[in-house]
């Protein structure tokens, strides 16, 4: 019997921590601006619950039926005839390269929880100086941070399951929790309060375009870590008496609660400030900072935590994402736990060392290859066709290839006929095509407007 497995509330933990990250705090909240608050936010809500709830679903059978790595999985799942199934179970692959350039992003996280302390910009204009010389010219400042948060990552993954994952979202994920509880509660006493529950709830059609439904499908595939083995390699460490179903259900509520009450604590702070809600991925690292620096000493005190909270977020999801690739090399090339998670973290870090190149001065002409530097293709690549491949992969195989009478015993205790007839359909039609016309989409190859 294995010992090395989460229990129930650590797997909900593990498996929000992976997929509540910066997307939740970071980038659903500049969408939600720039696509029209309300009408955005519930059909986010709808494609959570539609499409992205399907796939977690799909991942969590997967992985608990089998307690196996993804290439295992999946090939124990295939018929006899359809081994070759198992090569999808690859789709871990995705994770390295997320992690080499996911990390660089913790490290400015890190700088920012110091400059939070020490001296936060006065203005909007000195915040836009700051982080443009950080990226581009403070190689050494980015390279220490990011070397902290990798070896933060690969040492709790080192440490397995329950010493190491299991222990660390346990005391992340409900710090990060009561952090934007008290930021949330704080925020109701400024005046961009009411303006923010407005915004965020009242459809503004404006806005709202085509493109947009696209966004929202996109944010509530992606935000749950789906596509490239997370949550099918954690839940392939939870028990056999976990209800999976309302195990998942959970984890999807815990992310998206979290994307919502952050949306509601930054454009509090925003409106309050008298600033525009649709200010891009700047909003976090350039508008932020100069908008805290203005609320005073209490302003400092907001910076700190909402970094802090940012961080937790990033870390846990950072972990999730390496989880997978040492999975697979424990378990399907025999190494051990130590020697697997150092020797990919030393892979993925010099990979990362050279994204974190492309964006400076010095050396992003010779990391730039056409329209983008190697930062930028890493994170088109990976959001853009490989974890939508991986979702389309686990849908379809879930959906026609794995045995119809034990997703049915392994289900419908659960969610019942009815419901598990209507997730059948959700994972084998709606999902597919949905993340499908996505991929074409962010590709270039149709455009929505």
């Amino acid at each position: 019997m294995k010992t090395n497995r989460f229990s129930r509330i650590g797997f909900i933990l593990a498996a929000a921590g992976s997929a509540v990250g910066l997307g939740n705090i970071w980038k659903f909240p500049y969408i939600t601006g720039e696509n029209g608050g309300g009408v955005f936010v519930l059909v986010y809500l709808l494609t959570v619950v539609f499409i992205g709830m399907s796939i977690f679903i799909a991942e969590v059978v997967v992985g608990s039926s089998t307690n196996k790595d993804s290439v295992s999985a999946i090939e124990i799942l295939s018929p006899e005839k359809k081994k070759y199934w198992k090569y999808t179970g690859m789709t871990f692959i995705t994770g390295i390269i997320i992690l080499s350039f996911y990390s660089i992003v913790v490290g400015w996280i890190l700088n920012y929880i110091v400059l939070s302390i020490t001296a936060l910009p006065t203005n909007v204009s000195e915040a836009q100086t700051a982080f443009l010389g950080l990226l581009k010219e403070d190689i050494s400042s980015q390279v220490i941070y990011y070397s902290i948060a990798f070896l933060i990552i690969a040492y709790t993954i080192s440490k397995g399951v329950k010493k190491g994952i299991e222990k660390l979202n346990n005391i992340l994920m409900p710090s990060l929790l009561i952090i934007l509880l008290v930021m949330f509660f704080y925020s109701m006493s400024l005046d961009g309060f009411k303006q923010s529950i407005e915004f965020m709830f009242y459809p503004n059609f404006d806005k709202f375009e085509a493109n947009s439904i696209i966004i929202a499908v996109g944010h509530a595939f992606f935000t749950l870590s789906i596509g490239m083995a997370t949550i099918l390699t954690y839940s392939a460490s939870l028990g056999k008496e976990v209800n999976i179903v309302k195990a998942s259900i959970t984890v999807v509520s815990l992310d998206t609660i979290i994307a919502i009450v952050a949306g509601i604590i930054i454009f509090s702070v925003v409106f309050t400030s008298g600033q525009e809600p649709g200010k891009g991925p700047g909003l976090v690292f350039i508008t932020l900072p100069a908008i805290f620096y203005e609320m005073g000493a209490i302003g400092n005190v907001m910076a700190v935590a909402f970094f802090v909270a940012l961080a937790f977020a990033a870390i846990t999801s950072a972990i999730s994402v390496l989880e997978p690739t040492v999975m697979y090399l424990v378990e399907r090339r025999g190494m051990n736990r130590s020697n697997a998670t150092y020797g990919v973290s030393i892979l993925i870090y010099l990979l990362g060392l050279f994204a974190l190149l492309s964006n400076t001065n010095e050396y992003s002409a010779s990391l730039t290859f056409g329209t983008k530097n190697l930062f930028d293709w890493f994170d088109f690549i990976t959001a853009a066709i490989m974890m939508p491949i991986g979702g389309i992969i686990i849908a379809l195989f879930v959906g026609y290839i794995m045995d119809r009478e034990l997703l049915r015993n392994r289900l419908v205790p659960y969610m019942g006929e009815t419901f598990f007839k209507v997730w059948l359909i959700m994972i084998r039609y709606v999902a597919p095509v949905a993340i499908f016309i996505l991929m074409l989409n962010e590709t270039g190859i149709i455009k929505f407007k």
